[in-house]
């Protein structure tokens, strides 16, 4: 189901707690929301539904992933860029962020898994861990 997106900077700000078996609809919620904002957006944490789980989803080269409990496990090549948010009105905000991040999560099986990702897909993750860590950019 496809939720309303969240504004308030102060709910945006909380942190968000583990996901478990008992939250993949809000993952689910989560990805049909995202897709209904496709063409502006390419990456969504579950508190931009109004829920502090530790869920995003994300565009992966064309391909949808969600990851449930995500963390950075490494981070390298530090630079510093400007981004937008869907949740966040008013223009790109400037922030910092890394080339190449190896990433812990658990996909909807609960299975863990450990992957490296790189250039634009290492940054959409950085943001929406962001949110997850209840940071604003």
């Amino acid at each position: 189901m496809v939720r309303e997106l969240v504004h308030d900077p102060f709910l945006l700000a909380r942190k968000s707690v583990p996901a478990t078996k008992d939250d993949l609809p809000i993952a689910h919620d989560l990805l049909d929301t995202l897709v209904a904002h496709w063409d502006t957006c390419a990456g969504m944490a579950a508190n931009m539904i109004g829920q502090t789980k530790r869920i995003i989803v994300f565009n992966d080269q064309g391909s949808l992933v969600t990851m449930l409990n995500p963390e950075i496990l490494k981070a390298e090549g530090e630079y510093k860029t400007e981004e937008g948010c869907l949740s966040l009105l008013g223009g790109p905000r400037k922030t910092k962020r890394f080339q190449k991040i190896k990433v812990r999560y658990e996909n909807l099986d609960f299975q863990v898994r450990i992957k490296t990702f790189t250039g634009w897909t290492a940054q959409i993750i950085q943001h929406e861990l962001d949110h997850c860590n209840g940071i604003l950019i």
